[in-house]
């Protein structure tokens, strides 16, 4: 009796997967009108290939699809739009019987071996006061950073890693705009910020039909899970806020989200270098309550690659080497604590990060804005980070266990100096009272009373070495 029932809940469930099915077909081609083949398309559920004509035909379930889209290969360039990746996607238009839905790419003139990839977390603008800061700190700062790759005619892409806005969904366009004309291309992220307040995810909904919250972002930039090619290098964009109403909402990446990567990494040869753009972060440690809660369901579907994730959310600065194949970057907010000053939460300075791929080589260095490049750590003489009142101490923000921080007193070599974690001293400074976070990129040495000067020096992973010498 249990098995007819289980038959029966399965045909009903088929049955009204066909009544809401539209099938959604169209083509691929190059621009000179050749077909292309195994092009990936999927409409946020479905997937497919392209057929040797170039020819993609998949069942849509009409109530919650909106897009039909594909995975740009890496032989053809990235569509734009004002500078935004936006070639990739077209609107469905359930209504209309026997629409197609054709997509032209651009086939590059010699594969892609190095670019650039700016990481930047959190604009977070909520007026035209931290708008304009936005613009003149941040986006300044990054054409000047861009300006010599593009010169010698380096592709540089950009991730915007959610709370584009905060909640003042009308600055989506003058955000977007105020991007537009740095020669670079921008692939945004949705943040918990960047949702409707009104309404609930979609992924909680039955359907499209009555409002969602991601709708708005949706209309605007598009799909919130896609993904792209360049070079030797995956880029997927996932969203891990379950959003409820009300500015409520829980990290998590939910079903219809690791189904989708389970999906797209399917197309994915295993060991290839996979770059995961998310808003929350996934593994964090001095915060976890943070962390998406399918942290562990995610590391096990990724797991077959060597995966780079890029996150903020937090408003502090944290790297973690999760595992030999699985490295989380957590980057400081281009507002820092909010466009309060100057810092984040940790210390950092506010800024973005560049990263630097040459075939699956990757170096990453953190930028902070309106400072120099070689700007990677700050020192306090005895006295001033009021907790370790008889110690230098040194913020090293893109710090991980591979880097080594050493100093010496008046030319003698003292060795490391110490880890540890307390509440930053320029953020309480900043803020005007301690808040209680304690980052975990902190590190103090003790001088002798008649030494006379302190240098510091911090060698990251890529064995490069920055220098701060401080006079007692």
């Amino acid at each position: 009796m249990k098995k007819q029932i289980v038959f029966l809940q399965l045909l009903f469930a088929m049955a009204a997967w066909n009544a809401q099915a539209t099938v959604v077909k169209g083509t691929v081609k190059s621009s000179d009108g050749k077909p292309v083949e195994n092009v990936v398309v999927t409409d946020g559920y479905v997937f497919t290939t392209t057929n040797a004509k170039g020819e993609y035909s998949l069942d849509s379930n009409e109530a919650k699809s909106r897009f039909v889209y594909i995975s740009t290969p890496s032989g053809y360039k990235i569509g734009t739009s004002e500078g935004w990746n936006h070639g990739f996607y077209q609107t469905i238009n359930h209504a209309q019987e026997n629409a197609t839905y054709d997509f032209t790419l651009s086939k590059r003139e010699q594969p892609v071996k190095e670019f650039v990839y700016l990481a930047i977390s959190d604009p977070q603008v909520t007026n035209e006061k931290e708008l304009g800061r936005y613009t003149q700190e941040t986006v300044a700062d990054i054409k000047q950073t861009v300006a010599p790759y593009l010169k010698k005619k380096t592709e540089v892409h950009a991730a915007v890693l959610g709370d584009l806005v905060n909640d003042k969904m009308e600055l989506f366009e003058p955000l977007r705009q105020s991007m537009a004309s740095l020669g670079i291309i921008f692939s945004p992220v949705i943040g918990n910020h960047d949702h409707n307040q009104q309404y609930t995810a979609l992924s909680n909904l039955p359907d499209a039909n009555h409002g969602y919250a991601e709708e708005r972002y949706e209309s605007f930039f598009g799909p919130y899970n896609y993904s792209f090619n360049v070079g030797n290098i995956h880029i997927i964009t996932l969203k891990d806020i379950d959003y409820i109403k009300d500015r409520k909402y829980t990290e998590r990446f939910g079903s219809e989200q690791l189904d989708w990567l389970k999906n797209d990494l399917k197309y994915v040869k295993p060991g290839s270098t996979v770059f995961i753009n998310v808003h929350a972060p996934v593994f964090n440690q001095s915060q976890k309550g943070g962390n998406a809660r399918d942290a562990e369901e995610f590391k096990q579907i990724v797991s077959a690659y060597n995966v780079h994730i890029f996150a903020g959310h937090t408003h502090y600065f944290e790297n973690n080497a999760v595992s030999a194949n699985l490295y989380e970057h957590n980057i400081g907010a281009a507002c820092g604590a909010w466009w309060a000053g100057h810092v984040n939460r940790c210390g950092a300075p506010n800024g973005y990060l560049v990263v630097n791929v040459n075939g699956n080589d990757i170096k990453w260095h953190y930028k902070a804005t309106g400072k120099p490049a070689d700007y990677q750590f700050r020192v306090y003489k005895p006295g001033e980070f009021k907790s370790e009142a008889g110690y230098v101490v040194a913020n090293v923000w893109d710090w991980d266990p591979a880097f080594r921080v050493e100093w010496s007193e008046d030319g003698t070599a003292k060795g490391v100096m110490e880890h540890f974690d307390s509440e930053d001293q320029d953020y309480i400074d900043m803020h005007g009272k301690p808040e209680g976070y304690h980052t975990l990129h902190l590190f103090r040495c003790q001088p002798s009373d008649d030494a006379k000067q302190i240098e510091i020096k911090v060698t990251n992973r890529f064995g490069e070495t920055y220098k701060q010498t401080v006079a007692l």
